[in-house]
């Protein structure tokens, strides 16, 4: 699941985290990929969003990569996991004085499912909301270490909130990097992204889950539990997948 929680601030301003936590309870995911999470910012009553969710919902493993720091607290992505993480990172894509942005990097020991073992790799990221700002985070994050390494048969989840309305960064990743859209829906137009923002009534596909390597997808969808139209002004995304040997 890739899903930006809004700081679990719903859309009739009311601080309710309790609703993050029941949407995630009701698609029991294997993964989660959470965007603008706080940790001990007043807004979020200082809580620690990441762990809080975590330990309510029996994910043992989560990690957090804080991109913004504020007078009080400070917020980022999160990964909760069912799985060990055995690695993580936080890949700084903050464009010069523009708000800072960050992705995520876990790696995710996932060999109690393949039954030997595996890594998956997964980044969770949060893009700018300009266009040109969009296109040098992506070549950015492209030319890491952590990226640049990876083997195209490494099985690779790259999700998160893209703010890419016009699907300009498809390109990009699909014919760039060789990855597929698992939230692409295919019409006689070509694909058309599953539209996620805003979550009362859907305008546009700003969340994405792209794909590559060892990994089937299955089946993908857009959250349909009421309470997510109110609950942050995003709605979450789920993609199942197989994942198959190297």
């Amino acid at each position: 699941m890739t899903y930006n929680i809004h700081r679990a601030i719903g859309l009739d301003r009311r601080f309710r985290p309790d609703r993050i936590a029941m949407i995630l309870r009701d698609h029991d995911v294997d993964i989660v990929l959470l965007q603008e999470v706080d940790e001990g910012v007043p807004r979020s009553r200082e809580q620690d969003l990441a762990k809080e969710l975590a330990l309510e919902l029996d994910y043992p493993y989560f990690a957090v990569g804080h991109n913004v720091s504020l007078r009080k607290g400070r917020y980022g992505n999160a990964t909760l996991s069912r799985y060990p993480i055995v690695r993580e990172r936080n890949i700084d894509l903050t464009m010069g004085e523009r708000k800072r942005r960050g992705c995520q990097h876990t790696t995710i020991d996932v060999e109690p499912v393949t039954g030997y073992t595996q890594h998956l790799e997964v980044f969770n990221l949060h893009l700018g909301l300009s266009a040109w700002e969009r296109e040098r985070q992506v070549g950015l994050l492209s030319r890491t270490r952590e990226f640049a390494d990876l083997e195209r048969v490494t099985p690779c989840l790259l999700g998160g909130d893209f703010n890419d309305w016009r699907s300009r960064l498809r390109v990009f990743f699909v014919e760039g990097m060789s990855f597929r859209c698992a939230t692409d829906r295919y019409s006689r137009r070509g694909p058309k992204s599953i539209k996620s923002y805003p979550s009362i009534s859907p305008r546009g596909g700003l969340d994405r889950i792209y794909y590559r390597g060892g990994l089937r997808l299955l089946s993908v969808d857009r959250c349909r539990n009421q309470v997510a139209r109110v609950a942050s002004d995003h709605l979450p995304l789920t993609a199942v997948f197989d994942i198959r040997p190297d």
